[in-house]
């Protein structure tokens, strides 16, 4: 099969595999190509012929200097030049805050495990989380992006002001929609608290792995099932 006829995947770390996204790919008959640049991998030069392009997450920050960021930024800009929606989780919105000329900074406050976001009231056009109203995701993250311009603001929070913001066909979440009880029982288990988020024992905001997974048997059904409304509007604006 051809680029034409896939989906590209840009994963900077191995641990921050796509989860339920590729689940979701998988279950839709949608082909896919993942790139993952911690395994070695090198990520396109040009968007040309992909359907769509998705990017994942990782511990660095966005305005780190290492060219896999720079090279998915390049792709991010071509991507919104040509109409190839783009979807950004965490790092990926980062990325495409960056790529669109936004600041990309330190958050308020960090932010890892379950927490509640306001849905803001949109247009139609606009409404990737659906109805206005608070909802629980997963967070991990200690950076944050301010709004491109032209982009609608969708989704805040007291410890992020600009949790997701869309541009056309174009969504940018600060958190972590794909994750799977696969990928959080990983995380929970093995990931580092105080390297991902300094000074974390002393932020309320920053859960540890137990509470993480007992707030998922409340949480997740209800992330799966906005992150099946979102990978869905995303591919239906693919060419």
């Amino acid at each position: 099969m051809t680029a034409r006829g896939k989906v590209l995947v840009l994963q900077h770390q191995d641990q921050d595999h796509p989860a339920y996204l590729g689940t979701w790919l998988d279950r839709h008959g949608v082909h896919r190509e993942v790139r993952n640049t911690e395994a070695g991998d090198p990520f396109p030069e040009r968007i040309d012929g992909w359907r769509a392009l998705a990017i994942l997450g990782g511990e660095m920050g966005a305005n780190d200097d290492l060219p896999s960021l720079r090279a998915a930024e390049s792709l991010i800009r071509q991507a919104v030049e040509r109409g190839v929606p783009v979807l950004g989780h965490c790092l990926g919105g980062q990325l495409m805050a960056r790529a669109l000329g936004a600041r990309v900074g330190r958050s308020p406050r960090p932010e890892a495990g379950w927490h509640r976001i306001d849905v803001h009231e949109v247009p139609p056009a606009d409404r990737w989380l659906g109805d206005a109203g608070a909802i629980d995701v997963f967070q991990w993250h200690r950076d944050a992006f301010e709004l491109p311009r032209g982009a609608v603001a969708l989704a805040s929070s007291e410890a992020c002001p600009v949790q997701a913001f869309s541009l056309g066909p174009h969504l940018a979440m600060q958190f972590h929609v794909e994750v799977d009880q696969r990928k959080l029982g990983e995380w929970a288990d093995a990931r580092d608290l105080e390297a991902a988020v300094p000074g974390a024992p002393s932020w309320p905001s920053v859960h540890d792995g137990r509470r993480m997974r007992a707030d998922a048997a409340r949480c997740l059904p209800r992330q799966q099932a906005l992150a099946d409304a979102i990978y869905a509007r995303w591919l239906s604006m693919a060419t």
